[in-house]
C-alpha cells in the first residue's frame, strides 16, 4: 500500500511538469524586433525570483526590447519578492508585467511585483491587492510592520509614477480591486486582452531605464517564451504545500515500515528521500511553525503505535496531529494554504497504514521463535547487574539481556544459572540442572 501511495505521489509531480509551461523559443527574423516572455504561475519562491533575475541579464545580453511577465500568482514570500523587485527597479531592459489570463490574479506579493514593473497591463476579469503581511502563525502583524510595508509599497508606487493610495490600502486593507478600476486609478497603466494587443498599444512608450530615457519598439515583435528549465520546473513543483504535506507523511510512513520490518531497506529509503524533499519544500515556503510542530508530533505518534500495536491510540492521536497540522501548516493570508482534498485522504491513509504497521510489529511479537534450537541453550552463564534491575550475562564474549523462566525464579548477582530458551536478543535462564525442552517446529 505504502508503494501505491509514492507511486500516486510520482504520478502527480509528473503530471504537473507535464502541464507545466514548455520552453519555446519564437524565430526571430534578423533586425526585427523580439520581447523575451516567461509565464510565473503559482507561489513566488526563491525559485521564481532566480528565474527572473537570470532572464533579465538573458533579455539585455540577446538585445530583447523588452522582458514580458506574465503573472498569475496568489502571493508568496516577502524576501524572494523584494529580490524580484530589486531587480525590476534597477533592471538592464524595460520590463512589462501582464496579469493574465483573465481570471487571472496579482495577490499579495504579486502586487509589488506588478508595480515594480515599467509598464504594468492586466487582462479582462482579473484582480490585483490583497497585500497585507501576516505573522508565521497567520495572524496579524503589528503596527510596525504593516507600517514598513505600506513604505515599501508607496516607494515603488512613487517610483514608477503609480497611485501611492491604492498601494497603501491594499497592504493596510487588504484592499482588492478589478482590472478596469486599477486602470481608472491609476494603479496599472492598461487593459489589454491578448498579449499581441498589448505590444502593440504600449509601442512607442518612454521609459527610464538606469537614469536613461528608452523608447519601446513593440509593435509585430517577435515573442520569444522562456520558461523555468527543467530543474527548476522540478523545484518550483516541490515548492507546494500539497506535496510538502505528503512528503511528510510518506517520510514517516517509509521510516515506520522500516522500524516495523527491520533488514527490508525499502522504506528507510523511501521515508529518507520524501524527508529530504520535505525539507527543501519547507526551505522555500513560508511556514507556520505550529503546524511543523504538529506534523512531528504526528510522526511520534505514528511511530509510538509500534510500541502498543493493536490499542489504535498512537495511529489515532497521530491522525488527529496531521489534520491539524495539515491545516496549521500554510495560512491563506499569505497566498499559500493545504487543499482538503490533500490533508483528509492522506490523514486517513496514514492511519490505515500505521494501524497496518503496528499490527505486523503485534504478530512478529506473538510468533517470536521458541525453538530451542541455539548453541546458547544449555550453556551456563553468571548473572551481573540484577540489582540494578538489568539482569545479563556472558557467553562466547557476546553479552546477553536475562530473563527468569518462571516468576518463581528469582535472578542474583554471582549466581549461575542454565539457558533453557531464548526470544530474540534475550536469553531465558533456570536454576542449573533445569530441563531443557525439545525442539518444537
Amino acid at each position: 500500500m505504502l508503494a501505491v501511495l509514492v507511486a500516486g505521489v510520482l504520478a502527480f509531480a509528473a503530471a504537473g511538469i507535464a502541464h507545466a509551461p514548455d520552453t519555446a523559443l519564437a524565430q526571430t527574423t534578423d533586425g526585427a524586433p523580439s520581447v523575451l516572455t516567461t509565464r510565473v504561475d503559482g507561489p513566488i519562491t526563491p525559485v521564481i525570483a532566480d528565474h527572473l533575475a537570470d532572464l533579465l541579464e538573458d533579455a539585455a545580453a540577446e538585445d530583447h526590447e523588452a522582458l514580458v511577465v506574465l503573472l498569475d500568482t496568489p502571493g508568496g514570500g516577502l524576501d524572494p519578492t523584494r529580490a524580484i523587485v530589486q531587480g525590476f527597479l534597477d533592471a538592464p531592459v524595460p520590463v512589462v508585467v501582464y496579469v493574465s489570463p483573465q481570471g487571472a490574479d496579482a495577490g499579495s506579493a504579486g502586487t509589488f511585483i506588478t508595480y515594480a514593473a515599467h509598464v504594468a497591463a492586466m487582462a479582462p476579469a482579473t484582480t490585483i491587492g490583497a497585500a497585507t503581511p501576516v505573522g508565521l502563525e497567520g495572524e496579524e502583524v503589528g503596527d510596525k510592520i504593516v507600517n514598513n510595508t505600506v513604505a515599501f509599497a508607496e516607494a515603488i508606487a512613487e517610483e514608477r509614477g503609480r497611485d501611492q493610495q491604492f498601494a497603501a490600502d491594499s497592504v493596510r486593507d487588504g484592499r482588492s480591486i478589478t482590472a478596469a478600476v486599477a486602470v481608472e486609478e491609476g494603479a496599472v497603466d492598461l487593459e489589454a486582452t491578448s498579449l499581441t494587443g498589448l505590444l502593440d498599444e504600449i509601442d512607442g512608450t518612454e521609459v527610464e531605464i538606469r537614469g536613461s530615457s528608452v523608447e519601446l519598439a513593440t509593435a509585430g515583435a517577435s515573442i520569444v517564451e522562456r520558461d523555468l528549465s527543467g530543474t527548476r520546473a522540478i523545484l518550483q513543483l516541490l515548492a507546494n504545500p500539497n506535496l510538502a504535506f505528503i512528503f511528510m507523511t510518506l517520510g514517516t510512513l517509509g521510516i515506520l515500515y522500516e522500524i516495523a520490518n527491520p533488514g527490508m531497506g525499502l522504506g528507510g529509503i523511501v521515508g529518507a528521500i520524501c524527508l529530504v524533499l520535505l525539507m527543501f519544500s519547507l526551505a522555500v515556503l513560508p511556514v507556520a511553525w505550529a503546524g511543523v510542530a504538529l506534523l512531528l508530533l504526528a510522526a511520534a505518534m505514528f511511530i509510538a503505535e509500534l510500541f502498543m500495536p493493536g490499542v489504535g491510540v498512537g495511529a489515532a492521536g497521530g491522525t488527529l496531529a496531521l489534520l491539524l497540522g495539515g491545516v496549521f501548516l500554510f495560512q491563506a493570508p499569505t497566498g499559500l494554504a493545504m487543499d482538503w482534498w490533500v490533508i483528509v485522504p492522506t490523514a486517513i491513509v496514514a492511519f490505515l497504514l500505521s494501524v497496518a504497521a503496528g499490527r505486523l510489529v503485534a504478530r512478529a511479537h506473538q510468533g517470536r521463535s521458541r525453538v530451542a534450537s541455539d548453541y546458547t541453550l544449555g550453556r551456563s552463564v553468571v548473572v551481573e547487574r540484577a540489582a540494578e534491575g538489568r539482569p545479563r550475562g556472558q557467553i562466547d564474549g557476546t553479552w546477553w539481556r536475562l530473563r527468569p523462566s518462571a516468576d518463581d525464579v528469582v535472578l542474583r548477582d554471582g549466581e549461575r544459572y542454565v539457558v533453557v530458551d531464548r526470544d530474540n536478543l534475550d536469553l531465558i535462564v533456570a536454576p542449573e540442572g533445569s530441563a531443557i525442552p525439545a525442539n518444537e517446529e
